[in-house]
């Protein structure tokens, strides 16, 4: 007898680290990727990374590849048996390089500037069952701007890499929903780079400060500096270019940083035409690629939920959620007690609705 859903299984993951420090996070990674497979047993699989290769991605390529080939051949990918691995490696085409990668897996049907790519999933070939078959499936894998630094992101509320950011998301969402087509359900889910709002967060954390602005020689910020305001004048919150160093830095932990949550904005510009599950796991960035220290984040950064899975309303139109409370939608990071790199990777698991429902 047919199962009525399809069991999806959609992974975002930032790998530059990893390709960075292959010995050392490689192997964890793949165990922790192949153990949420087993658990959750998709039927489908999207994998979308960003940062293959890593910094020195000229020299890493090929180790990319022996990544990718690791995965479709191993042990735990075997009743997957078909595949589909989109990957650009055209690394001296500098003006066109992506460093991303997208891989679908289908069983029974296995299944990366404003970077971004598309990929159309044909319905008929990969979801048979699916109710309208005339249709398709936009997955799209999405690298946004990151923060440069850390001062200028203090300047104002949204600061300026957010407004480059909703300009270039609003793009792609644009190009995805050309109305020159039919629109399709699609799906985002790559390293957005989101950040908290910094300036409001600062003022949050520097309440009860002393804050001090430390200028250079040619009168541009280089330092704040909020000290307590007791005798010990204790540091509370030190920022400069590359540095974002809080006391208290527990509080992006504890319970999930569910507290900071109201920091996280830049979706919201968009409900009119995405949605996202609720947010239940930590922020995803910037974990220590320190292997013994697997849960800590850096001082480099301000701890954000970067890496998502978005998705149009139509798209959630055909989500499965269960009526008798049994959980059937799965959002969360993958390997929050194994050193990932600095991005934890963020997979949603559902029940993709099929014929007659």
């Amino acid at each position: 007898m047919e199962t009525p859903f399809t069991d999806v299984l959609l992974v975002t993951a930032n790998v530059g680290s990893m390709f960075d420090n292959v010995g050392e996070i490689q192997s964890e990674w793949l165990r922790e990727f192949y153990m949420t497979v087993h658990n959750y047993k998709p039927q489908f699989i999207a994998l979308h990374l960003q940062e293959v290769g890593g910094k020195d991605y000229m020299v890493n390529m090929g180790h990319a590849e022996d990544f990718f080939w690791s995965i479709e051949r191993s042990e735990e990918m075997k009743d997957f048996d078909r595949v589909c691995i989109y990957v650009d490696n055209q690394f001296h085409a500098e003006n066109s390089f992506t460093v991303r990668t997208t891989g679908n897996h289908s069983e029974q049907f296995t299944s990366a500037a404003t970077r971004w790519r598309r990929v159309h999933i044909n319905v008929q070939r990969w979801f048979p069952l699916l109710l309208d078959s005339r249709r398709g499936l936009d997955l799209v894998n999405v690298h946004l701007f990151h923060d440069a630094s850390n001062l200028i992101a203090c300047n104002s509320s949204p600061s300026i890499y957010s407004a480059n950011r909703k300009n270039a998301l609003r793009h792609v969402i644009n190009r995805i929903s050309d109305s020159s087509y039919t629109p399709l359900p699609f799906f985002l889910f790559g390293d957005f780079n989101f950040r908290l709002d910094t300036l409001s967060l600062v003022q949050h954390l520097s309440t009860s400060a002393d804050v001090q602005t430390v200028k250079d020689g040619s009168n541009e910020v280089e330092k704040i500096i909020c000290e307590e305001k007791d005798n010990d004048h204790k540091v509370v919150l030190h920022i400069e270019a590359k540095l974002f160093s809080y006391l208290h830095a527990a509080v992006f932990r504890e319970d999930n940083g569910k507290a900071l949550l109201k920091y996280d904005k830049e979706v919201a510009a968009f409900h009119d035409v995405i949605r996202e599950e609720e947010i239940l796991f930590p922020p995803s960035y910037p974990y220590s690629e320190d292997y013994t220290k697997p849960t800590q984040y850096m001082n480099t950064r301000c701890p954000s939920w970067c890496d998502r899975v978005l998705m149009s309303h139509s798209a959630h139109e055909f989500i499965h959620k269960r009526d008798d409370g049994e959980e059937s939608v799965v959002y969360n990071t993958l390997g929050p007690t194994v050193c990932m790199g600095d991005h934890k990777p963020i997979f949603l698991f559902f029940a993709l609705k099929t014929n007659g429902h």
